[in-house]
């Protein structure tokens, strides 16, 4: 295993970490709960090869995930570091949350405590001055060791959050479909903020990448998740790639890529790079996301959605992935309708930047993806 210095924490962590977001579940009841008899074992496996950090929230796997933790680093304590997060707002507040979840955990201390999910609102929050001396009054009696806090905003609200002064690392998203934060984890590094990134595997969708990727690249893999992990270690402003692992095989597999390969030469990144751009470019002649179509619509059809579906199968070949994009439009969190609804009145393509055929290109979508 590689371990990096964590900012100016003190601590050295392993460049993998261990996120407890995605932990195999078993229905009980009725209810869903952690299924114990297979997390633990896979965690422990984790600490066996090396990892030293695990990663947990307050509500992560219908709150229970703080539980199995907690069971499965007993005999580890004195070797592994355990990390989690205040859900700000909650009604319990700072102090009230963490020894709630200190009781879960059945720990005396954490090593990481995040805000969880801060950004820019949090920088003019009302009680933002009452929940960091709450922070510190708790990090001063020995409650927690670093104050942290994890982020999914515009990279320039962590730049902000960074210049606070008070805390000592930082979690967010990061990985090589998705480089948004790549300056602002350079500046976190650079003024002593350990990193830890979240979704270094997407999620576990970009294993499902094409090979196409690698092999433009010239870089030889094992598998499309070994590229995602190498390519986010490659980064020297990034200590820890955190994947929410949640069986046995991707523990062995992620451990694997983490202890005995290196991260990407800087001519293997470049060229990584070089050939996401161009996937990217080709996504861009397809749709650029603008949304100019959108209003136009007489019957709400989400063609963003649609053609994003589209580019994650036809440029990146995640055929999973795309699939769950495309069934989600219409659903609790997606507005619009799919392919089906299109009248083919032409609209949209009035109002088109890109000027693409898009009734003729959601006929595709629908041959693809299905419906009426």
């Amino acid at each position: 295993m590689q371990y990096a210095p964590f900012g100016r924490t003190g601590m050295t962590l392993s460049r993998l970490g261990f996120g407890a977001m995605r932990l195999p579940m078993r229905d009980v009841d009725g209810k869903q709960v952690v299924d114990d008899d297979l997390a633990i074992p896979m965690i422990h496996r984790a600490f066996e090869l090396g990892v030293n950090y695990i990663d947990s929230a307050y509500m992560y796997c219908a709150g229970l995930s703080e539980v199995t933790v907690g069971k499965a680093v007993k005999g580890w304590r004195d070797r592994v570091f355990v990390s989690s997060k205040f859900p700000v707002g909650n009604e319990k507040g700072y102090r009230g949350c963490l020894e709630h979840q200190l009781q879960k955990l059945d720990l005396d201390y954490l090593d990481c405590y995040h805000f969880h999910g801060i950004g820019t609102w949090f920088l003019n929050h009302e009680k933002r001055d009452e929940m960091l001396a709450a922070a510190q009054q708790a990090k001063a009696e020995g409650l927690i060791r670093h104050i942290s806090f994890s982020f999914h905003d515009k990279p320039e609200a962590l730049m902000q959050l960074v210049d606070l002064g008070i805390f000592e690392s930082v979690l967010c998203q990061y990985n090589l479909l998705d480089r948004a934060n790549e300056e602002a984890l350079a500046y976190a590094h650079d003024h002593g903020l350990g990193t830890v990134v979240m979704g270094p595997v997407g999620g576990g969708r970009l294993a499902g990448l094409s090979p196409d990727l690698a092999a433009k690249a010239g870089v030889k893999v094992a598998s499309s998740a070994e590229l995602a992990l190498r390519f986010v270690m490659a980064n020297e402003n990034v200590t820890v790639a955190l994947s929410g692992m949640s069986t046995m095989a991707q523990v062995e597999e992620n451990c694997a890529t983490a202890a005995n390969v290196g991260p990407l030469s800087e001519s293997e990144l470049e060229a990584v790079k070089a050939a996401t751009e161009e996937n990217k470019r080709l996504a861009d002649l397809y749709c650029t996301g603008c949304d100019y179509c959108l209003p136009t619509c007489p019957e709400d059809v989400n063609i963003p959605r649609i053609f994003s579906a589209m580019n994650q199968l036809r440029v990146w070949g995640l055929k999973d992935h795309a699939h769950h994009l495309y069934d989600s439009i219409g659903g609790q969190h997606v507005k619009g309708h799919k392919a089906d609804a299109c009248i083919e009145c032409g609209e949209c393509e009035t109002h088109c930047p890109q000027h693409i055929e898009i009734r003729a290109q959601l006929k595709e979508c629908l041959e693809v993806f299905g419906g009426a």
